[in-house]
């Protein structure tokens, strides 16, 4: 046990009956959980969180079941296609994803790799969404580690010279599989690219040289396709906000909102496709290149894996030719996907409360979150 992670790890499994009893003493999330699951006694539930004794055993009895109702209610239908591959049987990969949905991007992979007799996999996230002591806890159980933002620069470096270190430990010493977004939040307007920043986090900690110290991460680019994005109205509403007010921040209660819009919004289908591990392409790289432009290449690498993986539906070719005024991908679709979606546009819209709402701007701001995938694709 390294004490050097004890801030940022997920618990132990020894340490879990300790913060079960915490949790269910925790008016607030008793509350949240009889919200969440109505008509089921709470004093039943806990009963049931007493008998799991391992984190995996947690993400089994309740993630796993709640995962599949919000697929059965919210979508029609998640799969996955896991083309990960470059390393011996039984090594952990860090999957690095385009993001979507703040919660269920890394919750639908873990699902699908347990469907797969897979293990499920630890979950980066950031400390601003951490805005409960119980919600803390609970994502400390189901196995994620903390991002801590709000640091000063000195503070930052620090942090993430510690995150890498616990996650070059957590693929080559725990042989546990990571997930990890691309980037910091999510892209607003789909267009998925890496921050090198997060490949530089990657390579503060291991052996050998930057490309050395990647390959031992084992990094698996994915891909993450919803046919439908419950939040893009969200979206579309802070695109403007931020072009009226440079200033503007999301409050605590706006993330609350695309959480559980993105929990409870209608997806469609939803597909997850993994490129091959990386490792190859690594090798074949110009070690002696500088820092920087490695990093540049090694993004590139990352962003070419998940728009070759995408899965594009008639929405994402119909908001192409809308934003174009033309026909050119007529053939991926019919007069009733192109009715359906212009409707479905039309229909986000009026959702949209802002005093001096700008539609030609909002409208565009939508289409381009359906858009750009298939443009990202044609680039590779």
């Amino acid at each position: 046990m390294n004490e050097e992670f004890d801030e940022i790890r997920p618990y132990y499994d020894e340490e879990l009956p300790a913060v079960y009893d915490e949790l269910i003493a925790d008016p607030a999330f008793r509350q949240v959980v009889q919200l969440a699951l109505p008509g089921i006694p709470f004093e039943m539930l806990a009963a049931k969180m007493r008998t799991c004794k391992t984190k995996l055993d947690f993400q089994v009895s309740f993630c796993y079941d709640f995962l599949k109702k919000i697929i059965k209610e919210t979508t029609q239908g998640v799969t996955l296609n896991n083309e990960a591959q470059g390393t011996p049987d039984g090594r952990a990969f860090t999957y690095v994803s385009n993001h979507r949905d703040i919660v269920l991007d890394s919750g639908f992979l873990s699902l699908m790799l347990v469907e797969q007799g897979q293990d499920t996999v630890e979950i980066a996230i950031g400390d601003n969404l951490l805005i409960y002591p119980w919600i803390k806890k609970l994502v400390r159980i189901n196995k994620s580690f903390i991002v801590q933002r709000a640091l000063s620069m000195r503070q930052m470096l620090e942090s993430s010279a510690r995150m890498s270190r616990y996650m070059h430990h957590t693929i080559c010493d725990k042989h546990q599989s990571i997930w990890i977004a691309q980037r910091e939040g999510r892209a607003k307007d789909s267009n998925d690219r890496t921050q090198e920043s997060i490949l530089k986090m990657f390579a503060m900690a291991g052996e050998g040289d930057i490309v050395s110290r990647l390959k031992e991460m084992n990094i698996v680019p994915l891909a993450i396709s919803y046919e439908y994005d419950p939040c893009d109205f969200l979206k579309a509403k802070e695109f403007q906000q931020k072009r009226d007010n440079p200033d503007y921040k999301k409050t605590t209660a706006d993330d609350l909102l695309n959480m559980q819009t993105g929990l409870m919004g209608y997806k469609g289908r939803v597909h997850l496709c993994t490129a091959e591990c990386l490792t190859k392409q690594l090798d074949e790289l110009d070690r002696s290149l500088p820092k920087q432009e490695l990093f540049v290449r090694v993004a590139e690498l990352v962003d070419k894996g998940i728009f070759a993986n995408y899965r594009l539906y008639p929405n994402n070719y119909v908001a192409a030719d809308l934003l174009e005024g033309s026909n050119h991908f007529a053939a991926h679709y019919t007069l009733e996907d192109k009715q359906r979606f212009s409707d479905y546009v039309d229909g986000q819209l009026a959702r949209i409360d802002l005093p001096d709402k700008d539609e030609p701007f909002l409208r565009e701001k939508l289409l381009l979150m359906y858009a750009n995938p298939l443009r990202n694709q044609l680039s590779v």
